[in-house]
């Protein structure tokens, strides 16, 4: 006898939108996965170090509003969507995964039943990023952090 579909007795969703608003959509909760993006062709894309990302399966996601107002960029591969109105990027789908849709993390306002605990293109990783190092107020500009002095090292030939 085959085992019985898993099925959630209280399925809830996670609303995410642009910027502007003008694009709406949601995702059942829990998400498929999460993860930091840190290659090369996420940081041209979005103008950032790294990009945490949610995917999805697509019969698991509904665009509620604003299909106008997104864009879509096809390459070999991949297809990104952004809004027209305020440029926010929206959606990745990759051939090689025709059944799932990914979508910026900080497009959520809630929880999306994951926690980005993977990373990729870490080799790719952009040299001038935060890397976790110890940051400390900026005197004379409130919630601005900066990094502590490295203390320098004297030679040990000097003693």
């Amino acid at each position: 006898m085959p085992k019985p579909k898993r099925t959630l007795t209280n399925p809830e969703r996670a609303a995410g939108r642009c910027r502007c608003g003008a694009v709406r959509f949601d995702i059942l909760y829990p998400a498929l996965w999460a993860w930091h993006d840190h290659s090369a062709a996420t940081r041209a894309t979005t103008g950032a170090a790294s990009m945490c990302w949610v995917g999805s399966w697509k019969k698991r996601f509904r665009l509620l509003d604003g299909a106008d107002a997104t864009a879509r960029h096809e390459e070999p591969g991949v297809a990104r969507s952004f809004c027209k109105r305020c440029g926010t990027p929206l959606f990745y789908e990759r051939a090689r995964s025709p059944h799932v849709i990914n979508m910026p993390r900080a497009l959520f306002a809630t929880r999306v039943g994951r926690e980005p605990r993977y990373h990729a293109g870490l080799k790719e990783r952009a040299d001038w990023a935060w890397n976790g190092e110890a940051l400390m107020p900026l005197k004379g500009y409130p919630g601005i952090m900066i990094e502590r002095k490295r203390k320098k090292k004297l030679p040990e030939d000097m003693f």
